[in-house]
Parts: C-alpha cells; sequence; structure tokens
C-alpha cells in the first residue's frame, strides 16, 4: 500500500502505538533492543530501518539478527548479561500494574501470601530495570494496570531506586510508557508520571479517568506523531502485512 493523503488520515491507532514504540529507540546507538510484545516489536524493527540503524536485534534467544531476521551473529548468556549489567540494552516490557513511580508488576495480585492472581513471576524484571533503561507497554490502559500502589515490585520504579542508594541509581531509567491511549513519561520534579502525548481521538480526562492515581497533565498536551507515509508503507508492507498490530490494539 503506497501512501498518498495525510498519515494522520490513515493511520490506525495501533499503527500510532507502534510509532511511539519505534521513538522509545530514537538516537539510542548502538544498544540491544529487547521488546516484548507484538508491538513493541513491530517499532523495534521500524526503528533500525529508519532513524536508528545501529540497533541491535535478537531473535529473543541466542543470536542477533538482521532486518530480515537471518542471524547475523552469536549472542551466548555471557554475552547477554555483559550487555545488561552495562547499561547497553533497552528492554519495552509489559506490565500487570504500574504505578505512578513506573514500580511495575508482573508476579502476583492480591496479597503475596494469598494472591487472588498468579501472573508470570518476578524473571528478569529487577535486573533489567536496576542496568539497563526499561519502557513499558500496555495494551488496554484501565486503572487495573495504572494502580496507586502496586501489590508487588517486580521492575523497580523510581521511587525504590532511589531509596535503595546510588548502585541502584546507576544505569535506572524508564524513558517512556505507551498505551493504547497516548504516552507517558516520568519528566516531573519528583519522577512521577506524567501524560506526555495523547493519540489521535484521545482526551485527558479519558487518560485520567482509566488511571488509578492522580497523573500529571501538563495544561497542553501534544499529539502523538504522526507517522511518515514511508513508516506507514514500512509497517503495512514489510513489517507486519499479517495486520497482527490490529489484533493487539483494535482499530
Amino acid at each position: 500500500m503506497t501512501t498518498t493523503s495525510g498519515p494522520a488520515a490513515t493511520a490506525t491507532r495501533a499503527e500510532y502505538c507502534v510509532i511511539a514504540c519505534a521513538d522509545a529507540w530514537r538516537d539510542n546507538g548502538e544498544v540491544l533492543a529487547s521488546p516484548m510484545g507484538t508491538i513493541p516489536s513491530i517499532g523495534a524493527r521500524l526503528a533500525k530501518r529508519t532513524f536508528s540503524p545501529d540497533l541491535l536485534l535478537t531473535d529473543g534467544e541466542a543470536m542477533l539478527v538482521g532486518l530480515d531476521g537471518e542471524p547475523e551473529g552469536w549472542l551466548p548468556y555471557r554475552r547477554h548479561l555483559t550487555m545488561v549489567t552495562g547499561g547497553r540494552r533497552h528492554v519495552m516490557m509489559g506490565a500487570g500494574q504500574l504505578d505512578r513511580f513506573g514500580n511495575q508488576n508482573i508476579s502476583c495480585i492480591g496479597d503475596w501470601q494469598r494472591p487472588a492472581r498468579q501472573l508470570l513471576g518476578v524473571r528478569g524484571a529487577p535486573v533489567n530495570t536496576l542496568n539497563n533503561p526499561v519502557s513499558y507497554w500496555v495494551a488496554r490502559h484501565s486503572p487495573r494496570v495504572f494502580v496507586e500502589r502496586v501489590d508487588m515490585i517486580s521492575g523497580v520504579g523510581y521511587d525504590s531506586a532511589a531509596a535503595a542508594g546510588p548502585s541502584a541509581t546507576r544505569f535506572h531509567r524508564i524513558p517512556r510508557v505507551v498505551s493504547d491511549l497516548g504516552v507517558l513519561d516520568f519528566a516531573t520534579p519528583d519522577h512521577t508520571m506524567r501524560l506526555a502525548s495523547l493519540h489521535p481521538g484521545v482526551t485527558a480526562e479519558e487518560v485520567r479517568q482509566a488511571t488509578g492515581f492522580a497523573l500529571t497533565v501538563p495544561e497542553q498536551v501534544p499529539r502523538t506523531r504522526e507517522p511518515t507515509g514511508d513508516e506507514l508503507r514500512l509497517i503495512r508492507e514489510l513489517i507486519d502485512p499479517q495486520g497482527l498490530r490490529d489484533r493487539e490494539v483494535p482499530s
């Protein structure tokens, strides 16, 4: 599909989410992109094909891969760990819960002794968040995800990192949170979550209502940037011709 009209008239909500995820890796240089989820994966591949050509992509197991997915190099576990502990990776994880400081929960819902729901478990979230930049992707923005206080800290937020001291804050950074409603960041004096941009058709009040804590909302909230015609062509024809993005975020 060749785009002839303006992107704002043709892009879907899912495609704005892809663009917002891709921009998380803008100007990152030669770091390992570790996207988790369909739309973040499409975003990382788009970033490498356009404005972040030095990004390193992996098959998620043991190989570095090129734009076509073919193996280009071996990434043994020890080398992967070296990249992680040195801050040379930018992960985009999901979240069962996120609070105002960016603490993330992917372990359980409810009291640890008797949880109402068991999730993935803590996994590598603490190491990820303390050793390299971590962004988040939330496909359904709701008060059940954006909570006042997470039931268990899996990924470390700004307040938890600060309480742990310099060893925890050295590489700790949460560049952005992308949801199906907009983009959020922590560009506030106390590193609490702020509404950074709104996807087209979404209002700031909708985001407030879908967030379970008092979100910082500037007087003027910009729109998430529009995809270019070339970016839409790459998404639709080359990276995701099957339209998997629309299954994660329906139009």
